[in-house]
């Protein structure tokens, strides 16, 4: 990718990222305290929506701009023909890239979360260790927001603090293996989606798609993703959300997913459905539109610049 593109990727994804987490950071927080254990009023109810908020604020722009450099970036180097029937399997790799991204510099990198997590008694190896950069950002400020969105009186450092007391580094990544389980699928399915309806409207009146209209593409790709992922976010809220030493927080996916289904059924399994299709039906929107509208921006700046 040139420099021009590669900044604009960059910039574009952070400012998306920060508008969209929060513009609608109450809907996220009510999804969470509906799919709490403890339930929906015990949680906080409709009480203190903006709990956590300072997690996601910091977290959001470098999170949301390593996902955009990666997924422009690959479907540069893949650099299939747009007409081309591999092309929703481009935008496959490019978003789960995005996720997951391999890096011969795993070594250098994850070893220090080896050491503070106790297990770095052999050097990881690049070809079996790939680093989930994306959730390396992410999972630290979601299990601090989530708990304080189910913990509405307790300020966000102080319950950072009470993790790093009561659970150690280790603390900050619980559910890292189930937000990677659950963001692959996802944007196995947001994005190629996206990018075909983009394709498809673009197709029928002439022209590229408007920033309004990507948006619209964004908002339908957004929530129809979200749907159908819903039962991996349960899992992934009851394992953050989890007493220390049980056996939820030990991070196992189906024993979360298992647990719900024989407490409360399907309608468990899918707690929260609503506010999370909506959340992320507008959070698509304005994610993916203002990331459209941002880097257009910005590249037509590059290009005038001298």
């Amino acid at each position: 990718m040139d420099r021009p593109g590669f900044t604009a990727s960059l910039v574009a994804g952070g400012v998306a990222g920060v508008s969209v987490d929060l513009i609608l950071f109450p809907l996220d927080t009510i999804k969470t305290r509906l799919q709490s254990p403890q339930g929906f009023y015990k949680a906080g109810g409709f009480y203190g929506v903006y709990a956590g908020v300072p997690s996601t604020a910091i977290g959001s722009f470098p999170n949301a701009a390593a996902f955009f450099v990666t997924y422009e970036y690959v479907k540069w180097i893949l650099n299939t023909d747009s007409s081309s029937y591999l092309m929703p399997v481009t935008h496959m790799l490019a978003a789960s890239a995005g996720e997951v991204i391999p890096r011969v510099s795993d070594a250098i990198l994850y070893l220090p979360f080896s050491v503070a997590l106790g297990s770095a008694s052999r050097p990881p190896s690049p070809s079996t260790l790939p680093l989930q950069v994306a959730c390396l950002i992410r999972v630290p400020s979601e299990v601090v927001k989530q708990r304080a969105q189910v913990s509405a009186s307790s300020g966000t450092f102080h319950i950072f603090s009470n993790i790093l007391c009561q659970e150690g580094i280790q603390g900050l990544y619980r559910g890292y293996k189930s937000t990677v389980l659950r963001e692959i699928p996802f944007s196995l399915v947001q994005f190629p989606l996206w990018e075909s309806l983009k394709a498809l409207w673009s197709w029928r009146q002439g022209h590229v798609v408007d920033c309004w209209q990507s948006a619209v593409c964004g908002a339908f790709a957004g929530g129809f993703a979200a749907a159908v992922t819903t039962p991996l976010d349960v899992a992934k809220t009851r394992i953050m959300l989890a007493k220390a030493g049980s056996s939820t927080a030990s991070g196992n996916i189906l024993s979360a997913l298992q647990a719900v289904w024989r407490t409360q059924g399907l309608s468990g399994l899918f707690a929260g459905v609503f506010p999370r299709m909506a959340a992320i039906s507008l959070g698509g929107f304005i994610f993916l539109g203002a990331y459209d509208q941002t880097r257009s921006f910005l590249l037509e700046l590059g290009r005038e610049s001298p």
